[in-house]
C-alpha cells in the first residue's frame, strides 16, 4: 500500500489482540505514509458503520477467538421529484437530500431526507466466516446476502469428526447453513479447503443436493453484485 503511494488512514478490524499483531508486522515496516487505525472486537457481536457501509462482526465457534463478517451497502428509498415539489422545496436542495443530508434553508425551513424519500430498498451484502463449527449465528446472519462465503474444510463425510475435533466444518455443513438461512443467501462459495483435498469440485454434486447455489471457490474466481431495482 505504500508502495501504492497510499496516503488516506487505514482502518484493520478484528479480535482483540489485532493491535499486537499489527505491532510485529511493523518491525519491517515502521515508516508508513498513511496512519493506521485499529478497532478490536470485544463484543459477541458488534456493528461498525463507516461511510456508506455497515460491518457486522459476529463471534463464532473455533479454538480460539474468531468472527465472521457481513458487509452491507446499505440504499436509500428511491427520491420522489412529485412530494418534493408538493412540498415546496428548493431544486436546489433535492440532489443533498437525496444523498441524506438535513437541509437548514436562509429562511428558517428546515427539510429532511424522508420527505422525498421513500422506503429503504434493498443493498447489497455479503456475508464471509472461516474457522469455525456450523453455528446457528453464521444462517442469522447469511440471510438474505447476496453472496456467503463460507469455509468447507473437508468433502470426505469420513471426516466430519475430524471437522468437529478441530473446530471446522465440512461442504455439507456449511451448505445446511445456507440452506437454513431465511431468506437464503442467492450464492454460496466454499473455501479454506483442507490441504489434502486436492479436487473440490469432486464434492459438488452432493452439496448442491442440499444447497443448489453452492460454488467451489478458487483463486481469481470474482463476481459482480448489483443493485435489484424495483420494478
Amino acid at each position: 500500500m505504500a508502495n501504492s503511494e497510499r496516503t488516506e488512514p487505514l482502518v484493520l478490524i478484528g479480535p482483540k489482540g489485532l493491535e499486537r499483531v499489527l505491532s510485529g508486522l511493523r518491525v519491517i515496516a515502521p515508516e508508513l505514509p498513511f496512519p493506521v487505525q485499529c478497532i478490536e472486537l470485544r463484543d459477541r457481536e458488534q456493528v461498525i458503520e463507516r461511510k456508506g457501509y455497515r460491518i457486522t462482526a459476529f463471534r463464532v465457534q473455533h479454538n480460539m477467538v474468531c468472527y465472521g463478517y457481513s458487509l452491507e451497502i446499505l440504499r436509500a428509498g428511491k427520491f420522489d421529484a412529485e412530494r418534493a415539489k408538493a412540498a415546496g422545496i428548493p431544486l436546489k436542495y433535492w440532489n443533498p437530500l437525496q444523498k441524506g443530508n438535513v437541509i437548514e434553508a436562509e429562511d428558517g425551513r428546515r427539510f429532511t431526507p424522508d420527505m422525498v424519500l421513500g422506503g429503504a430498498r434493498k443493498g447489497l451484502k455479503v456475508t464471509y466466516c472461516t474457522d469455525t463449527r456450523p453455528v446457528s449465528q453464521i444462517s442469522e446472519h447469511a440471510s438474505g446476502s447476496d453472496l456467503f462465503i463460507c469455509e468447507g474444510m473437508y468433502g470426505e463425510p469420513e471426516k466430519e469428526e475430524k471437522a468437529r475435533e478441530h473446530k471446522h466444518m465440512t461442504m455439507y455443513e456449511a451448505a445446511r447453513l445456507a440452506a437454513a438461512a431465511d431468506p437464503q443467501p442467492q450464492e454460496m462459495w466454499l473455501t479454506h479447503y483442507s490441504p489434502s483435498m486436492v479436487y473440490p469440485k469432486q464434492y459438488m454434486d452432493e452439496v448442491k443436493k442440499i444447497f443448489p447455489r453452492a460454488l467451489a471457490g478458487k483463486d481469481g474466481r470474482k463476481v459482480e453484485l448489483n443493485f435489484q431495482e424495483e420494478s
